[in-house]
C-alpha cells in the first residue's frame, strides 16, 4: 500500500464532534416529545396527568395546545367570634379643643380657597378668553400654540372643579358648626 498523507488513516471510522451534538440533540428532541406527549385531563378547576386519578374523577381529555397552571396561594381563613367583642371607646375630645380643630380646618380652607380663586384669575388672565399670546416658539409652530391652549383649557376645569370642592367642604364646615337647635 502506498501511503500519500504525512498521517495514516486508521481503520476505524472517528465519530466527530458532529456526530456526536446530533447524538445529543435527538436524545433531547425524544426526551421532549415523550413529555410533550403527556395526557392533559382537566377534573372542574384542577387539572392532571393521571390516568388513573382522571377516570376516578371522569375528567375530560384537553387536547391542542399546551396549559400551564399557575398554584395560587390560598388566602388565610379567618374566624370571626359569633358575638362582637366590645371595642375601646376613642378618647374623646373636649368640645373646646374640637372648636379649635374646626375653625383650623376652616381657616385652611379659606387658606385654599384663596389661592385657588387667585390661581384662576390669572389663567383667566392667560387664557385671554380662548386667545391667549403665543409665546416665541409658537409663531412658527402653531400645533405647540393649540396645545397649550388646551392645557389651559383643562387646567381652568380642574381649578374651577378644586374651587367648588373647596366651597362644599366650606360649606360642610359652616353647617357642623351651628348649633344643633338652629339647623
Amino acid at each position: 500500500m502506498a501511503h500519500t498523507g504525512a498521517f495514516p488513516r486508521p481503520a476505524v471510522a472517528l465519530i466527530t464532534m458532529k456526530h456526536v451534538f446530533l447524538i445529543l440533540l435527538s436524545a433531547c428532541a425524544a426526551a421532549v416529545t415523550q413529555a410533550a406527549e403527556d395526557r392533559i385531563y382537566r377534573c372542574g378547576n384542577e387539572y392532571t396527568n393521571t390516568v388513573t386519578e382522571a377516570q376516578a374523577k371522569s375528567c375530560k381529555l384537553i387536547s391542542g395546545g399546551n396549559v400551564t397552571v399557575v398554584q395560587s396561594v390560598k388566602p388565610p381563613v379567618v374566624v370571626r367570634p359569633a358575638s362582637p367583642q366590645p371595642q375601646p371607646q376613642a378618647a374623646r375630645v373636649d368640645a373646646a379643643d374640637q372648636r379649635a380643630r374646626d375653625s383650623d380646618a376652616r381657616w385652611i380652607l379659606e387658606q385654599e380657597l384663596k389661592k385657588a380663586e387667585l390661581r384662576q384669575q390669572e389663567l383667566l388672565r392667560e387664557y385671554n378668553g380662548g386667545e391667549p399670546e403665543k409665546l416665541g416658539p409658537e409663531t412658527r409652530n402653531y400645533q405647540k400654540y393649540l396645545d397649550r391652549v388646551g392645557e389651559l383649557r383643562a387646567a381652568i376645569a380642574r381649578n374651577d372643579a378644586d374651587i367648588a370642592g373647596i366651597r362644599r367642604e366650606l360649606g360642610r364646615s359652616a353647617a357642623s358648626n351651628t348649633p344643633i337647635g338652629t339647623r
